[in-house]
């Protein structure tokens, strides 16, 4: 297995781990570029560096996709606030980024009608003079009712000049009582403005595309790509050192390698990271946190009809409804958060102030705390200023050079889901200017694997799905359920095992969950509810499909048998005290 010993099934170009290791713990002839963070930026950048011609190392010390990129909003948006902040390159940016993930993923990213609620004309006007100008002595009250709908319609009039996208409609203003319009209270609000942006209900599943991407582009170029987590790098002089994190089965081996150049992509972990490192540095990182929760309330689903809420709380904070798979995400807050970002979790106050905001826009929905399903809490990584009021906090990124390490490093600070590729072209571009080589590829056009031949239209995707259905012997169910993760790949993933049985509860079969742990660097069964086949957001996850997971990793080598028992009871403590959820 890939921390063990060798096994017969392997992708093309894939070894095991322990074996590169002790085969070739120094590379002379090529040294690779080491990336810290195995997050969307991480991996975004991983591929970019690939297309280049550059081998990569990729090192963890958690799991793929398991810091931020995990808790967010799940939204690829242009971000419509930061026109109020006067940010008007960060958000041509972000509308570009999002025209292009729309094409390029759309296996994962689809557009996203929402609506904004006003029940002014001309609130907001005052205060957002002062933040476009970014004038400290201009009164910045949070107004009483809210941004007006004057204010709404000259933002969204600005955000689809900027975003040019022909495929998606313009914005709309309406009065509430207009019958197209989305029920909200009309007792507080007016009007209703309509715009489009989109959703990526699982980024972590576009990550692991990202990385396997990657991973056949470096093989197919005869680059040196290797993926560690739930490791530590430590430098000394020019050499770092790759060492398992927690003893598990077959993982033993420790790597050295002289990175040609370290790239420091961990996140909200940033300066946590550079001090491992013994790199000096000013502080990079003051991400706030933001907490979400998800609800299967039936009301609330048939309330939205698959469209989304942009609205604002008490205190002016954005609040976002959404719908998300058979699930309702209500996010999200917005607090100054010191300490590790790993003990961030949502609380009583912040899951109080989100329901309190959603039954003010949707009184007769009636939210109560027995609704809520679970929840999630997260640190932004945000750029460290001096802001006071968190949302002005710049959602700009950077990537910031540090000349007092022995190693050419590079931090990566800011950004979000939307930019991720656009940092990773930026942070290669300066990568390679440090290995003196050009730019000579970027993914601007790139699909990412699971979009290839996609059909255009959601009828003709209900097709295909027949026609696997009847190739394969699966019900159209699972055949809908894997796509929503895989995409196009999903055929030739199913294909390789004659196994049919399912997943408890659920309509993923087994060798979906076994083709994930064997090419996917699954290893615990967090990995796997939690990242891989996103049961985390199934409304009755079993403890039968936990026990039948933990078998499949034992299988792997990944666990041995005698702590099934124990990793099905430790999972399900877990989910209950980080996420809240329970388990049936």
């Amino acid at each position: 297995n890939r921390f063990g010993t060798p096994r017969t099934d392997t992708w093309p170009g894939e070894t095991s781990l322990a074996l590169q290791c002790v085969a070739t713990p120094m590379n002379a002839g090529s040294s690779p570029v080491l990336v810290l963070g195995a997050g969307i930026n991480g991996c975004a950048l991983a591929r970019e560096l690939a297309l280049n011609g550059v081998s990569v190392w990729l090192v963890d010390s958690a799991d793929i996709a398991s810091g931020a990129t995990a808790y967010s909003s799940r939204l690829i948006h242009g971000g419509l606030r930061y026109l109020e902040y006067g940010e008007f390159d960060l958000v041509k940016e972000s509308l570009a980024e999002r025209t292009r993930l729309l094409q390029l993923a759309p296996q994962f990213v689809r557009p996203l009608k929402l609506w904004i609620p006003a029940a002014s004309r001309l609130g907001g006007l005052t205060s957002a003079i002062g933040k476009f100008f970014s004038w400290p002595w201009w009164p910045a009250p949070v107004p009483k009712t809210g941004r007006g709908v004057t204010l709404i319609r000259a933002g969204l009039a600005l955000y689809d000049a900027y975003a040019r996208d022909p495929h998606l409609p313009k914005h709309a203003c309406m009065p509430v009582s207009d019958a197209g319009a989305l029920a909200v209270n009309p007792k507080k609000y007016h009007w209703l403005c309509s715009y489009y942006d989109a959703q990526v209900a699982f980024p972590e599943r576009l990550v692991l595309a990202l990385l396997e991407d990657a991973r056949q582009v470096s093989f197919h170029d005869g680059l040196d790509f290797r993926v560690f987590t739930y490791h530590q790098a430590t430098l000394s002089g020019d050499t770092v050192e790759i060492s398992p994190l927690a003893p598990h089965a077959g993982q033993t081996a420790t790597c050295r390698v002289k990175p040609a150049v370290i790239v420091n992509a961990t996140g909200a972990w940033v300066d946590e990271t550079l001090r491992r490192l013994h790199v000096e540095s000013v502080r990079l990182m003051g991400g706030t946190k933001g907490s979400h929760l998800f609800t299967f309330h039936p009301r609330l689903r048939e309330r939205l009809s698959g469209q989304g809420i942009y609205a604002e709380a008490r205190d002016g904070r954005p609040i976002f409804i959404t719908p998300l798979a058979q699930a309702v995400l209500i996010g999200t807050t917005d607090e100054p958060f010191e300490g590790p970002p790993e003990r961030a979790l949502a609380t009583d106050r912040e899951l109080d102030y989100l329901l309190e905001a959603v039954n003010s826009i949707l009184p007769d929905v009636s939210l109560e705390r027995s609704d809520i399903a679970f929840h999630y809490s997260a640190v932004r990584p945000l750029a460290h200023v001096s802001a006071t009021n968190p949302a002005a906090i710049t959602r700009r990124h950077a990537v910031i050079r540090h000349d007092t390490a022995s190693v050419p490093l590079f931090s990566l600070v800011g950004g979000k889901l939307t930019t991720m590729r656009s940092l990773a072209e930026i942070t290669a571009a300066e990568v390679l200017q440090q290995l003196a080589r050009p730019v000579t590829a970027n993914s601007r056009a790139r699909l990412v694997p699971g979009a290839e031949n996609y059909p255009a239209e959601q009828a003709a995707v209900a097709e295909v799905w027949d026609s696997i259905a009847g190739r394969l012997g699966y019900k159209c169910s699972t055949i809908a359920a894997v796509w929503q993760l895989c995409g196009t790949r999903s055929e030739a993933i199913l294909a390789s095992s004659d196994d049919r049985a399912l997943l408890d509860g659920t309509d993923l079969p087994c060798s979906l969950a076994r083709w994930t742990i064997q090419h996917e660097y699954a290893r615990t069964l967090a990995d796997l509810v939690e990242r891989r086949l996103m049961l985390l957001y199934h409304q009755d996850l079993t403890k039968a499909c936990l026990d039948r997971l933990a078998v499949l990793l034992a299988e792997a080598g990944h666990l041995p048998p005698e702590q099934l028992t124990a990793a099905v009871a430790d999972e399900i403590a877990r989910l209950q005290a980080r996420y809240g959820k329970r388990v049936a």
